[in-house]
């Protein structure tokens, strides 16, 4: 906690305690009291953000880019703030890149390098932060554009770089973050293609060994992440009383619930479990060991020319399809919920990024269609005939009235006419 002490003539001066325990003041000038208050609370969030590692509130953040470089100063000589002044791209995406070192996976590093190469390439590392304006985030998206990078791909580079300027932003550097209006959204891959199941068995004929067998089973038939979800799955994972299996998911282990996720022994899946655990040797965790000695990279290579000498025609981004492919395929047969369960993805992502119509959608459509038609035109007759008069009973009708002087005459029958007529 900070406190608020008054000096002679007015002037107002903050006291806190830094990370190390020291008392550290911060003197502010003449000043009211209810200003130097508010200066107070502000100086609490930011020394409880830096004792605990975390980041100051909105509101704080919006404070600490609109003080004077005065007071900005003093804060920054305590240690509750960066000195305001000019921040270079290139040190301050080296700076951000190495506080994450040890928070987030390394793929995620991995992906947010490439994001600082676009950055470092356009603008040059020695690019003051303030002086990048919403319009050069602009001319930015437009030059990765040029250089044939796929609309996903840019999104995605523009995305980090907007999370990259909004640490910026909390930390005072910088008033704005300039990607706030460039579209950083993911969108739904264009390079969609359906592995038929006679597809899959002429490549799966092309494999060299069962661990190749049921990688690619557990991928078609499976829907299983290759390759991080493959390389984990072990002997100890597979529950074969009740016909399912255990999976790691690295990549959904941030969310609640997420890090693993059940998925049944499918019939294509049953026969190649059972070859491999038979191949096992004595004391082997892994269902899979040949992934230990081999990048995604390679699996792809391998996988495609496979494809290739089964005389198939290779479809792209050969693992994420089959997954794609088996999603669509159960998500004709069971509830949607249950599929996004056994796949590990939500709903919405499965209809933006793996649902797909297929051409027997449309077939069966048109054949359930002409079945309907058919039925109608079959019941057609029945719902006429119960609708109007037989012919008999329009000619017996007509045969119990006369006409007589312009006057309608009932026959007598079996009951007596009626008076009056």
């Amino acid at each position: 906690m900070a406190s608020l002490a008054n000096d002679p003539g007015g002037r107002r001066r903050i006291l806190f305690v830094d990370t190390e325990g020291n008392r550290k003041t911060i003197r502010l000038g003449k000043m009211s009291k209810r200003q130097a208050e508010a200066v107070k609370f502000r100086i609490e969030d930011l020394a409880a953000s830096r004792i605990s590692g975390g980041t100051p509130s909105d509101e704080t953040c919006r404070w600490l880019a609109a003080i004077d470089d005065t007071l900005r100063n003093r804060l920054a000589a305590v240690g509750l703030a960066e000195q305001r002044g000019t921040v270079q791209l290139g040190p301050f995406i080296d700076a951000y890149l190495e506080k994450r070192q040890g928070v987030v996976k390394e793929s995620t590093l991995t992906v947010d390098r490439l994001a600082k190469g676009s950055l470092i390439g356009y603008f040059g590392a020695d690019r003051s932060l303030r002086t990048i304006t919403a319009g050069d985030a602009e001319d930015f998206r437009n030059h990765l554009l040029t250089n044939k990078l796929a609309e996903g791909t840019v999104r995605k580079r523009c995305s980090i770089a907007g999370k990259m300027f909004r640490y910026a932003m909390r930390h005072g550097l910088v008033d704005a973050n300039p990607f706030e209006t460039v579209p950083t959204n993911s969108i739904a891959t264009e390079r969609f293609s359906f592995v038929s199941a006679e597809d899959a068995a002429k490549v799966l004929e092309e494999l060299p060994d069962c661990q190749w067998w049921l990688l690619f089973a557990l991928s078609r038939w499976g829907g299983l992440r290759v390759g991080s979800e493959v390389r984990r799955l072990t002997w100890d994972d597979i529950d074969w009383q009740r016909q399912r299996f255990t999976v790691c998911s690295p990549k959904t282990e941030h969310h609640q619930g997420g890090g693993s996720r059940t998925v049944p022994i499918f019939p294509e899946l049953a026969k190649l479990l059972d070859e491999r655990y038979a191949q096992a040797e004595e004391g082997e965790t892994l269902v899979l060991p040949m992934l230990a000695k081999c990048t995604d990279t390679a699996l792809r290579q391998l996988l495609v020319r496979a494809i290739v000498r089964a005389g198939v025609q290779p479809w792209p981004r050969p693992w994420h399809n089959m997954r794609a492919t088996r999603q669509t395929e159960l998500a004709d047969r069971f509830p949607g919920h249950v599929v996004c369960n056994w796949l590990g993805n939500s709903e919405t992502t499965a209809i933006k990024h793996y649902l797909r119509v297929r051409d027997d959608h449309f077939d069966k459509a048109a054949q359930n269609a002409a079945q309907s038609m058919h039925e109608q035109q079959r019941r057609a007759p029945q719902a006429n005939w119960a609708d109007n008069p037989k012919p008999l009973e329009k000619q017996a009708h007509a045969t119990t009235c006369k006409v007589v002087h312009g006057r309608t005459v009932v026959r007598e029958g079996l009951e007596p006419p009626t008076k009056g007529l």
